[in-house]
């Protein structure tokens, strides 16, 4: 029964590490395009929730839809303002934009809140949890599973579904040709980091429900972020998921043999994949 609950733990770890990710593989199969401050902006994220409860009396769950629109409102403007330009003059350019990007919002958090740590409290989610038989499965990582495949299923489904994703589908492979017929790449590229900036906003306030968290967690989130994307397939949602559950599942086992390996096996997983199967495990067919 330890090995099932050790799998139970293992899943629900990926299903946060997939929720981080899921942004990030969207902008890269989008707009090919690594962001460094992704990490950040999901702390940042945290510390919103923590001062709109602090300082209102609004309950939590609205306190969550008002930060997420805004963290969408958010990457729109960051897109159209900031990594459109970076985009024109090449990959090199976007990672120095958003590193620089990423200091500024941790240096900017540090001198706001301190190197104190924080948490969220979602109350009886924080410790609750249900048995069945010897398996114990939190509420909190059960919750935050279901949000990683619902928010995936979701940008998965947005690029065949709707005439927007269709154009951005079409942007992604031939921004040049895609303008022809009325696709605008700028504004495109905006929704789609609208929607990451979104999806990490979730992923942060998730996060900081989970464990306590401070303002320089966020290159460690990013590091999470990108092993489970290049896990899963760079660009591929599908694999992100994927990516998540071989990160988290990793690391429970990892933690049930000798707790002080639990990061560095995942890293070594991370180097295997990227040595044996480059392109992932389940490598991009589509946005």
């Amino acid at each position: 029964m330890d090995f099932v609950n050790t799998l139970v733990q293992g899943v629900m770890l990926g299903g946060l590490y997939a929720l981080f990710a899921a942004g990030l593989s969207l902008m890269f199969g989008v707009m090919r395009m690594v962001n460094l401050a992704h990490g950040d902006l999901a702390v940042a994220a945290a510390y919103l929730v923590v001062v709109l409860l602090g300082s209102s009396f609004l309950p939590l769950w609205l306190v969550i839809l008002i930060a997420l629109p805004l963290f969408a409102l958010i990457g729109y403007a960051t897109q159209r303002g900031l990594f459109s330009r970076s985009l024109k003059a090449g990959p090199l350019s976007t990672l120095l934009v958003t590193f620089g990007l990423s200091i500024i919002v941790q240096n900017g958090l540090l001198q706001a809140f301190s190197a104190d740590t924080r948490t969220i409290d979602f109350g009886a989610l924080n410790t609750g949890a249900f048995r069945l038989g010897p398996i114990s499965v939190s509420y909190l990582g059960l919750l935050t599973l279901a949000l990683a495949v619902a928010v995936i299923a979701g940008v998965q489904l947005f690029p065949s579904r709707t005439r927007t994703g269709r154009m951005m589908r079409a942007v992604s492979d031939d921004a040049d040709t895609a303008s022809l017929v009325g696709a605008n790449s700028r504004h495109l590229y905006a929704i789609a980091t609208a929607i990451a900036f979104g999806t990490v906003a979730l992923a942060g306030i998730m996060s900081g429900a989970r464990s306590s968290f401070d303002p320089s967690m966020g290159p460690a989130q990013l590091i999470f972020a990108f092993e489970a994307v290049v896990i899963g397939g760079l660009g591929s949602l599908g694999g992100t998921l994927a990516g998540g559950a071989v990160l988290g599942l990793t690391q429970a086992f990892a933690a049930q043999i000798d707790p002080s390996s639990t990061l560095l096996a995942g890293h070594l997983v991370f180097l295997a994949v990227l040595a044996f199967r480059p392109q992932g495990l389940i490598p991009q067919r589509a946005v």
